[in-house]
């Protein structure tokens, strides 16, 4: 995910957190421009922000376009052809406004945070990036001097996920080498002429929606939109993500090594770890079973004490990074486990993933193992949406994913009314072992640590197991901290 910020707040701008949300149902007017672009309009009453999200489609579909959606996405807010990066700052700063760009596998996002009356001159500067960009040449050659700077390799957990959604659902750019970062010669070499056309192709609405919640009604915000944005025109660009060629994986073994080293190894390097990764049939957020489906997979691997982390972390000390979640985009949905541990580990860990898997799938869950989920699930949920700012991103995903805006406020009654019986028969028919991709990744080999005195032999260094039946190790002595994860 690439992140870019190119304008900040007022030092003048009060730090005090708006109100919380309200849950109450929330009044929204949405309404497709002639342009094709879709417009959300939420009503947040009293809200001192109003935050905006501009989701354009941005896949990296065309390995030749990939070295120049990396330079744009770089580049874009940093100028137009009225102002300089300095003036934009300064604007920004006068209406008390933020802007930044992410990119995703799927998503160029523009996203503005402006205090409430600057809303309409927010939605100005916006129409002047989008409608009369420039990429100037001292702007571009920052950028790919920082490209250069930058690692190209793909890291590890790139090249296993890449591996593993071969394996799985056949050939893909999510799969593929344009799905990463482009070669650096020919970031490098682009010419600022390469942006502009590629911002005439790819930066339009058609395909784009938009999302604004502020505390002006929502017919008035449709109003303003229509007036500022009516000119931008173009698209769709077709740089969207196919659909896997698979509906569910493929199921199978994948073993990864470090390439560029005998036996595929590097003998140990500091810092390296194994990694292993599942890719297993998902149920997609807008399925009328996705409630099930995702309370299996939260006691499965969801939180800090769920099922994988207390059996390959707490029990075993195998991993310290133990997750397990719904990945969801144009191309398909999956159930995707991650983990990370030490250098040799890697088939233990794969084995110890199955067994829970198989546990589960033919056991089922325990009716408080169903409710600490269906407690997580609820919480999680207002946690995640605290702020403004949250609320208004999570709508953009709605609105992407072609949700309604209130679809999280259904969702939560459909968790409410999941029965452990129903999260069995979903762990039954998606968390079988035989049905995931299993991907391992080893960095090298490793070096059993053995206490030595003075006359004591060095220790032989042995290859790591990487198959699923390696020989289980001793149970590590130390513990390890393990990251949130994320339902």
């Amino acid at each position: 995910m690439t992140r870019a910020r190119t304008a900040a707040l007022p030092n003048g701008v009060p730090l005090t957190p708006p109100p919380p949300p309200s849950t109450a149902p929330r009044t929204t007017l949405s309404a497709v421009l002639p342009t094709g672009l879709r417009v959300l309009a939420a009503h947040a009453a009293a809200a001192p922000l109003a935050e905006l999200r501009l989701v354009i489609p941005y896949a990296r579909t065309e390995p030749g376009l990939a070295a120049a959606q990396e330079l744009l996405a770089a580049c874009l807010g940093t100028g137009s052809r009225d102002r300089t990066r300095q003036d934009i700052a300064d604007r920004a700063a006068d209406l008390g406004a933020e802007l930044s760009t992410v990119v995703t596998a799927e998503s160029l996002i523009l996203s503005v945070s402006v205090l409430a009356p600057g809303l309409p001159g927010a939605l100005d500067l916006l129409a002047e990036l989008l409608l009369r960009p420039r990429y100037e040449e001292g702007e571009v050659a920052l950028a790919q001097r920082r490209a250069a700077a930058a690692p190209r390799a793909p890291a590890p957990r790139v090249r296993l996920r890449r591996a593993a959604l071969a394996h799985g659902f056949g050939p893909h750019p999510l799969s593929s080498e344009s799905g990463g970062a482009a070669p650096l010669l020919d970031v490098v070499s682009l010419l600022p002429d390469a942006l502009l056309d590629l911002h005439a192709r790819a930066v339009v609405p058609g395909g784009s929606s938009l999302v604004v919640l502020a505390g002006e009604e929502p017919d008035v915000v449709l109003r303003l939109v229509g007036e500022r944005l009516a000119p931008w025109s173009g698209g769709p660009s077709g740089l969207t993500l196919p659909s896997f060629a698979r509906p569910v994986p493929r199921p199978g073994a994948v073993e990864l090594t470090e390439p560029g080293a005998p036996g595929g190894g590097r003998g140990g390097a500091v810092g390296e770890q194994s990694l292993v990764l599942t890719v297993g049939p998902g149920v997609p957020t807008a399925d009328p079973l996705h409630a099930p489906f995702h309370l299996a997979q939260l006691l499965l691997g969801g939180y800090a004490s769920a099922r994988l982390a207390r059996q390959v972390r707490d029990r075993y000390g195998l991993a310290y990074d133990v997750s397990a979640g719904l990945r969801e985009n144009g191309a398909g949905s999956w159930l995707e486990i991650a983990c990370a541990g030490a250098p040799g580990g890697a088939g233990r860990i794969a084995a110890e993933i199955t067994r829970c898997l198989r546990d589960l799938a033919e056991g089922g869950p325990s009716r408080a193992e169903v409710d600490r989920a269906r407690a997580y699930a609820a919480g999680f949920t207002r946690f995640a949406l605290a702020t403004r700012a949250e609320e208004a991103t999570a709508l953009a995903g709605f609105a992407a994913a072609g949700l309604e805006p209130d679809w999280l406020d259904g969702y939560r009654e459909r968790l409410a009314a999941v029965t452990p019986e129903q999260v069995a028969e979903a762990a039954a028919r998606h968390l079988a072992p035989g049905r995931a991709v299993v991907a391992t990744y080893e960095p090298g080999p490793t070096v059993a640590p053995v206490p030595r005195g003075p006359h004591a032999p060095a220790p032989k260094t042995a290859p790591a197991h990487t198959g699923p039946h390696a020989p289980a190790p001793t149970p590590a002595a130390t513990s390890h901290d393990q990251k949130g994860a994320h339902p």
